[in-house]
């Protein structure tokens, strides 16, 4: 027979706070060196999101924006030549500017781009320039 109380001891909730302190360490220390991979998978994502709206381009004008053009091409009318006849009101991104890369640097814009590819989108990683390891490897839509 019960007396009708019910609850934890002491003990029981020393030892679960132990456990929570124990696993948020290890959580925290892991987490604290995702950073890098979290900005390369934005990289990635947002280079997807160019390559998408580079395509939509390229079907409806026959040809993709030039390198002068660069990719302000999707967010605003070229200025430079040619000029697209029918440019959509607002662009093909959701924004008025080319966002940078998650490291604040610029995208790197080709066409025609190398392997016989009409375009290539490219970021240089965290330290901005060609080549590298790690968080400063290249990130290119080739790749992708």
């Amino acid at each position: 027979m019960s007396n009708g109380k019910s609850g934890f001891t002491l003990i029981e909730i020393l030892v679960v706070v132990l456990i929570i302190s124990i696993l948020s360490t290890v959580v925290g220390v892991s987490v604290s060196r995702m950073p890098g991979r979290a900005r390369m998978a934005g990289a990635k994502a947002q280079i997807g999101t160019f390559k998408i709206a580079l395509q939509e381009y390229q079907m409806e004008l026959s040809s993709p924006p030039t390198e002068q053009q660069g990719l302000a091409a999707l967010c605003n009318v070229p200025t430079a030549s040619p000029i697209p006849p029918n440019y959509p009101q607002g662009g093909y991104l959701e924004s008025i500017a080319v966002p940078r890369d998650p490291w604040g640097n610029d995208y790197a814009y080709f066409a025609p781009a190398r392997a016989g590819k009409s375009f290539e989108i490219v970021c240089y990683g965290r330290d901005g320039q060609p080549g590298g390891v790690g968080e400063d490897a290249d990130i290119s839509s080739l790749e992708m």
